[in-house]
């Protein structure tokens, strides 16, 4: 993409982690693999094309591409005598539209080539009327790139439906100047007033000459519509953590449109025994695993048994998934209930469906899945949901049992296969994540009034008494203001710095941000 806030820093190709989807498949055998009917006829699309210096990455698997309907604003005044005639702006005939038009979709292309994610721009459209403007803010699409080289405040208004997204573009030094370029501020977002005025509609929506301005924005679109109205499996019922979580999961359906497909735990042991009895699949689980055991896998200190049970239930998830049609998956009671109904842990099992490009989450807490579904949506990467420990002296420890291992989305990183700490059972992995790493981090609030992000960076992964997966974050940023303003408990975590985009997108849905790793 260009940008460093979201480099990863190694080489390209794509490694392996093991599982039975995806083991092996470089990304072209991985779409082929993934079809429609794998998640009941649920959208999939591949990402688009990456960036020639960009690497290689695992598809999102249930994605709905940002749809955008490009639209030129002009006017063609008309010369009168002695008095103003024409606005300020270099566009003032249709020659100049029309050749503005042809530059605008030349800039787009290099939009689509930018873009990490499944983004549809449409043909550019041209309005110099209300009505004309209206019309096409109506049509079929996720919000308007209007390009406000002239027209008055009307039909600037009529072009940015307020129910849609919609981005204002004006040029400045990349010419030639747009009228809105002077008065987009005074005129369409205060109406001529010193308060603000414009439906959905702030300073963060409108982007001067940057096309990469308009990638990021994109993207955090496109991670927004992902995220509203998911569909999630919630395995023993949608929950959330502590007293500030009990409400969780209403809010979240409030606030996000989630729609939960909940498995009662009898109906789940009813699959799981089923599965065992399947000899076959049983066999092959078996075979799965010990790949598995083979790609980076430095130490096992947990029984075979474990391990060969966890790819089973790994596999009654991917079909609970399936018939569900959504690739996302929580399980409520993880601390306890599902070991008596798998006899295992469900920490690898999460790990491996996550290292395949399904979300998914452990604890079922809903103060902070809903940031896991959207920092998905953004990076195009499998998050880490975890339990931070007490920021001090610039370092915080985050640790947890579920961690994928294809944390930048398509290498492996070195893990040692152990159990479930609390409970010393099961599988879990320790995964060795990459030091001097980037990290994003968010910290949802239990009210979802504010979150707060800062970004980090990987310095240890210590082996403390606590859960398996464990990493010292150097904060990079305010670390005290970060101490003074954590609430809700647990945090998500990705490879890359994609603050910005969370927080434009939480500006969309109500959501207050603060960076405190913002200068």
């Amino acid at each position: 993409m260009g940008d460093v806030r979201h480099s990863l820093g190694h080489g390209a190709g794509c490694g392996c982690c093991g599982g039975g989807h995806g083991d092996g498949l470089n990304r072209r055998d991985f779409l082929a693999e993934v079809g429609v009917a794998a998640l009941g006829g649920a959208v999939l699309t591949a990402m688009a094309p990456r960036p020639p210096s960009a690497e290689p990455s695992l598809p999102r698997r249930e994605d709905r591409p940002l749809r955008m309907q490009p639209v030129l604003l002009h006017s063609v005044p008309k010369r009168r005598e002695a008095t103003s005639w024409r606005q300020w702006g270099g566009l003032q005939t249709e020659a100049d539209a029309e050749a503005e038009k042809a530059r605008i979709e030349r800039e787009l292309k290099s939009v689509r080539q930018r873009a990490d994610f499944a983004l549809e721009l449409l043909p550019v459209k041209a309005a110099t009327t209300q009505e004309q403007a209206a019309a096409i803010a109506a049509e079929a699409h996720d919000g308007a790139i209007v390009y406000a080289a002239g027209c008055g405040e009307p039909v600037l208004r009529a072009a940015t439906a307020p129910e849609k997204w919609n981005l204002i573009f004006c040029r400045h030094r990349t010419g030639p100047a747009y009228l809105w370029y002077e008065i987009v501020h005074p005129r369409y977002l205060r109406k001529m007033v010193d308060e603000y005025g414009q439906p959905g509609m702030t300073t963060d929506d409108v982007v001067v000459d940057e096309l990469d301005d308009i990638v990021w924005r994109l993207r955090a679109l496109h991670g927004l519509k992902n995220t509203v109205g998911k569909k999630i499996v919630t395995i023993g019922g949608a929950g959330g953590w502590g007293a500030g979580g009990k409400t969780a999961p209403q809010r979240a359906q409030e606030l996000w449109k989630l729609q939960y497909i909940d498995v009662p735990y009898p109906q789940l042991a009813e699959r799981i025994q089923k599965a065992f009895a399947d000899g076959a699949l049983v066999g092959r689980c078996r075979g799965e695993a010990s790949r598995y055991l083979k790609q980076g896998v430095t130490r096992v200190d947990t029984k075979r048994e474990f391990i060969d049970r966890a790819f089973v239930l790994a596999e009654v998830f991917r079909q609970i998934l399936a018939d569900a049609g959504t690739d996302a998956i929580t399980v409520q009671h993880c601390m306890g209930t599902i070991m008596g109904a798998s006899q295992t842990t469900a920490c690898l099992p999460l790990s491996l469906l996550n290292d395949e490009g399904y979300m998914a989450f452990c604890e079922s807490d809903f103060v902070v899945i809903p940031s896991g579904i959207l920092l998905r949506g953004i990076s195009g990467r499998p998050v880490f949901l975890n339990d931070p420990t007490y920021p001090h002296h610039g370092l915080v420890t985050l640790a947890h049992c579920t961690a994928p291992r294809r944390m930048d989305g398509c290498h492996c990183e070195r893990a040692k296969l152990l159990t479930h700490f609390e409970s010393d059972y099961g599988a879990a992995p320790k995964v060795e994540m990459r030091l001097g790493q980037t990290l994003t981090n968010l910290v949802p609030d239990f009210a979802s009034a504010q979150w707060v992000g800062f970004e980090g960076k990987i310095v240890g992964n210590p082996f403390l008494d606590i859960c398996r997966s464990q990493i010292d974050v150097e904060i990079q940023g305010d670390w005290k203001r970060l101490l003074a303003e954590m609430k809700g408990f647990h945090w998500m975590t990705c490879y890359g710095n994609y603050l910005r985009e969370t927080g434009y997108a939480l500006g969309k849905v109500g959501v207050g941000w603060l960076d405190v790793s913002a200068a």
